[in-house]
């Protein structure tokens, strides 16, 4: 097997899930053998708390640090690609470059995100693999289906990303597409690697996965032991992620409606910054203690302005046109700050932090002394979104004006009007800068505001076959990539396959199964 998969042994996936004691109640995790892990479900939550913490960890790639720091980093990078999210300056240079479309070498080296993405969900399949070989394992069985429940879910989540990061949307430009290699048993070093395949065989085995996590779950009476554990709602929320991606709207509509049973949507005071998943309306999130601060990788450090991070100069910003859609009357607008002189921007984030045009204070440290800060990977509004989309891909106008408005009328007092005034259509408008004049319009109007950097827009844009520019009149963004996103489907909007995995996967040919060259207007 290649030699970027990194993979982690049971006994090393142990030592990362050392985690407080209100998370982990077992004995200290580098004690335990990996026979013993696996002796019965209980003890082998010790393995699914490992492989939770491996989301938030840094060191996926040889260097840059700073940019490494696991899942949240990624979001990032793949949110920072489309329109809504401009960088004030290169700052440091961390994430800079994939905001700027400036990454094409990064393939060739083992410190970009083309090797950082591709090396973490390969090596999170890898330890999901450990835990589901173990199958047949006996004990309780409320413990045994929430772990398998855990596992599947997450190599379900994992193959989707991929999937999305190294190819284009199989439902527009055919799932007869190469994939992405899929590996469902334990690996080793030494072990043959798997071929591309298809997009259709990563749908399939991300379908199957997240049934098979959806059946266990729903066969324990656990409940969601932790907010950093996939549960049973959240997984029926991947699975109306998985059926958005793939244009399956009966079933993104279905999974929706079961995702939100039980589930609450927040009001202004849960969402007025979202870093806490103890929120009413978290479905699902990583917990970020004191004693497990990211440190220069978490990217609060340098989104948050105010932290006083020599990272944070770079200031992360709305795009103002969508700034400017936002109504008065809406309290999300005071996620960003109002528009300023540009001589009251001050210099380089650290002595005036966010006081600066548009600056954004959604997603900022809860406690930027200690560096702490939960990242929120699902809530309920996405759900009533992505229900609000598919309802009316189906043509069900009223049950997906209900949606929507469900989630608007709490962030606008005046929301009602504005919804009254869309037309009962699906179409989505192609120029993304267009005031929203459907239904549908509306509804992704509602997701770029209502999930601003929590959902990667790079992800939306692609499920819809959409590209766009930066470059309208007054905008403020200071790298515009017009010829590399003015296309849609463009070559620009997936990586390259890291050359590591040529060098060490026999069944896979830079030649034949590199991904299509990137560059300007392509």
């Amino acid at each position: 097997m290649k030699k970027i998969f990194a993979i982690i042994s049971v006994m090393s996936l142990l030592v990362f899930s050392g985690c407080s004691k209100d998370f982990l109640d077992t004995d200290p995790t580098d004690r335990v053998s990996g026979t013993a892990i696996f002796s019965s479900p209980e003890n082998a939550m010790t393995a699914v708390n490992g492989l939770i913490r491996l989301l938030y960890v840094g060191g996926w790639g040889s260097s840059w640090g700073a940019e490494n720091g696991g899942l949240p980093a990624y979001i990032l990078v793949q949110d920072i690609k489309g329109e809504d999210h401009p960088m004030d300056g290169s700052g440091s240079g961390w994430f800079y470059y994939d905001y700027a479309y400036d990454t094409f070498g990064d393939w060739t080296n083992d410190a970009g995100h083309q090797y950082q993405m591709w090396n973490f969900f390969y090596t999170l399949i890898s330890n999901a693999n450990y835990i589901l070989a173990n199958e047949d394992m006996e004990g309780d069985e409320n413990y045994k289906h929430y772990v398998l429940g855990q596992a599947y879910a997450l190599r379900s989540f994992c193959y989707m990303w991929l999937v999305q990061t190294y190819q284009q949307n199989g439902a527009i430009h055919g799932t007869s597409l190469p994939g992405v290699p899929i590996y469902t048993e334990p690996t080793v070093a030494g072990s043959e690697g798997k071929g591309r395949g298809t997009v259709k065989d990563v749908y399939d085995q991300a379908n199957s996965d997240i049934d098979a996590a959806i059946s266990h779950l729903s066969q324990s009476s656990l409940g969601q032991q932790h907010k950093s554990h996939v549960s049973l709602a959240a997984a029926y929320g991947l699975k109306a992620r998985h059926a958005l991606v793939q244009h399956d709207y009966t079933a993104a509509l279905a999974a929706a409606k079961q995702a939100m049973q039980g589930q609450q949507l927040g009001k202004w005071e849960d969402i007025k910054v979202v870093n806490d998943i103890n929120k009413r309306n978290v479905m699902w999130g990583l917990a970020i203690q004191t004693d497990q601060a990211m440190g220069n990788y978490d990217i609060y450090n340098h989104m948050d302005a105010d932290c006083k991070s020599t990272y944070s100069k770079a200031r992360h910003l709305i795009g103002n046109w969508l700034y400017d859609q936002i109504p008065d009357t809406d309290v999300r607008k005071d996620w960003w700050t109002a528009p300023l002189p540009s001589e009251e921007w001050g210099t380089a984030g650290t002595e005036n932090g966010s006081r600066r045009s548009w600056c954004q204070k959604k997603l900022v440290y809860i406690d930027a002394t200690a560096s702490t800060g939960d990242h929120i990977l699902m809530r309920t509004e996405e759900m009533y979104l992505i229900a609000a989309e598919a309802a009316c891909e189906l043509g069900q106008y009223s049950e997906a004006r209900d949606y929507v408005k469900a989630v608007g009328e709490l962030r606008d007092s005046e929301y009602a009007s504005r919804l009254a005034s869309k037309q009962d259509n699906k179409e989505l408008n192609s120029n993304t800068l267009a005031t929203p004049r459907t239904l549908m319009d509306e509804i992704f109007f509602q997701r770029r505001v209502e999930l601003w950097s929590e959902t990667p827009r790079l992800f939306d844009l692609q499920r819809r076959g959409l590209c766009f520019d930066r470059a309208w009149d007054g905008n403020n963004h200071r790298a515009t990539c017009s010829a590399y996103t003015s296309i849609p489907g463009s070559a620009n909007f997936i990586l390259w396959i890291p050359q590591s995995e040529f060098d060490g996967n026999e069944n896979m040919s830079a030649e034949s199964d590199q991904n299509p060259k990137q560059g300007r207007g392509l």
